[in-house]
């Protein structure tokens, strides 16, 4: 991402240039870090962006933790949006996407597993023509500072060969939490979304590909396994069952 350009998509634009969508829950240890990062990272480019932080119904303090962050750094840029109840990550990030307003939407993982720094890669792709742009850690230039379990490496291989087979072929790594859209195709792609858990990055994508024809890159990042993550063992085979219904309702879906 060239900070040059970057500084004119802030300026001339009317709406933000970014929107960050952040689901979380119960990231009460970690949230206020990852705010950091990513005001500081934008601050540094001038990017004007919008910060969404969904509590998907915390039962820790995280959404306390947030609105005092937002007391103490005002101007807009951080917003708290709260869900009545858990509900899972794909609808957490259904309601942020559809709350946002900037240019490009970007979703990121509270954890910060895929460093902020990451969305210069993301971004110029974009700049390249690509409508969305996808985290991998199973492409050319990805590193895995700390990796998985074994256990987790295997399943989460074995599932994304069943999700090539029949969802997105070519996309190694459709789980990576890290995805940058133009802003109207991220909000139409997300609307139309209907799983409220982990299998919802396969739903946008196969969304994304076959809804749509959209160009997908998927771009080599920087990922480290971080303790307490939220995907258990058997979300992957959540998944792994729901991939012949996702691929069938987007064949189906209709605006």
């Amino acid at each position: 991402m060239k900070e040059s350009a970057v500084r004119a998509a802030s300026i001339d634009a009317a709406v933000p240039a970014l929107s960050i969508v952040i689901p979380a829950f119960n990231e009460a240890a970690r949230i206020e870090l990852a705010l950091d990062r990513v005001l500081a990272f934008t601050g540094e480019r001038e990017l004007k962006c919008e910060i969404l932080v969904v509590d998907d119904g915390s039962s820790d303090s995280t959404a306390l933790i947030v609105q005092r962050y937002i007391a103490a750094h005002p101007g807009g840029r951080v917003q708290l949006h709260r869900m009545g109840q858990n509900r899972g990550k794909g609808a957490a990030l259904r309601s942020g996407v559809l709350s946002s307003r900037g240019a490009r939407v970007l979703v990121m993982d509270a954890d910060l597993a895929t460093p902020i720094e990451m969305l210069d890669r993301l971004w110029s792709a974009l700049d390249e023509g690509a409508e969305v742009a996808i985290g991998s850690r199973a492409t050319h230039g990805s590193s895995i500072r700390r990796s998985q379990s074994p256990l987790r490496v295997l399943f989460g291989r074995a599932g994304n060969l069943w999700i090539q087979a029949l969802a997105v072929p070519g996309v190694h790594d459709t789980q990576c939490g890290f995805k940058l859209f133009e802003g109207e195709w991220g909000r139409r792609i997300w609307k139309m979304s209907r799983e409220d858990r982990f299998g919802v990055d396969v739903e946008v994508l196969c969304l994304a590909r076959r809804r749509f024809g959209l160009r997908i890159a998927e771009v080599g990042v920087s990922w480290e396994h971080r303790d307490g993550s939220k995907v258990r063992l058997k979300d992957y085979f959540d998944v792994f069952l729901k991939v012949p219904r996702i691929v069938w309702s987007v064949l189906r879906a209709r605006e």
